[in-house]
């Protein structure tokens, strides 16, 4: 049905605005471009393509808010189509976390 996702800089305690995301989807053994999308002002980005059923990944180019992390890839599994998928990305220097939000 759709997916979202919203990236939180926890050491700033605000929105990650302005960060490029790139969706892929696992292809065999390769993974294959969906769309590509920044961050809005609330660290959302809303207009994601609706998933079909697979495996995914999100990749979050991370280097703008830790000199550790460049790179964050969540991957995740869409079991039902039909259903919202949301995945938030909690950021900080020396650590990440995420879950499936609502």
């Amino acid at each position: 049905m759709s997916l979202s996702t919203h990236v939180l800089d926890a050491a700033r305690g605000r929105p990650a605005a302005g960060m490029p995301v790139r969706l892929e989807r696992r292809d065999g053994d390769a993974w294959r471009g969906v769309a590509e999308a920044r961050t809005d002002e609330d660290g959302r980005v809303r207009d994601l393509p609706p998933p079909e059923k697979g495996t995914y990944r999100l990749v979050f180019d991370t280097s703008g808010h830790s000199d550790f992390y460049p790179e964050v890839a969540v991957a995740f599994a869409v079991t039902d189509p039909g259903e919202h998928y949301h995945v938030p990305l909690l950021l900080s220097p020396y650590a990440y976390s995420t879950y499936r939000g609502s």
